[in-house]
């Protein structure tokens, strides 16, 4: 159903995305990630790797890394895609938010809402800190 192929969205030696394989309905599951979570007080030593800029928050007191391709999902303000944490299965859970076209990048809102503009700390321009 998905594939990771180069992204025309980044630069450099990681500009990896997620692509679909085939039309994806609008509801549909895409992929489920499992997590590894760990301790928000944990996230000093994660911040000094480039792990930093793929961690998600999982709850009010942990973070987490995502395994399979949970952390190539690239971002966009318009997306495609959206996630839901489940936290019993221990997973992130992308569906589709709307339909997306065999050959079409998935991608997810960073803010973790489709309609959370709020700039993200990749932006040039960007002031704010973690605990924003």
């Amino acid at each position: 159903m998905i594939e990771v192929k180069l992204s025309p969205l980044g630069e450099g030696e990681f500009n990896r995305g997620v692509f679909a394989k085939r039309d994806i309905k609008k509801g549909e599951l895409i992929h489920e990630a499992p997590v590894i979570s760990y301790p928000n007080e944990q996230h000093e030593h994660i911040e000094k790797t480039v792990l930093a800029d793929y961690a998600f928050e999982y709850g009010a007191n942990h973070t987490a890394v995502l395994l399979g391709y949970g952390m190539l999902f690239n971002h966009s303000y318009e997306p495609n895609a959206d996630y839901e944490i489940n936290f019993d299965n221990h997973t992130f859970d992308f569906f589709a938010h709307t339909d997306i076209k065999a050959g079409e990048e998935i991608l997810i809102n960073y803010n973790g809402d489709v309609d959370d503009n709020e700039q993200l700390w990749f932006n040039e321009d960007y002031t704010g800190t973690a605990n924003d």
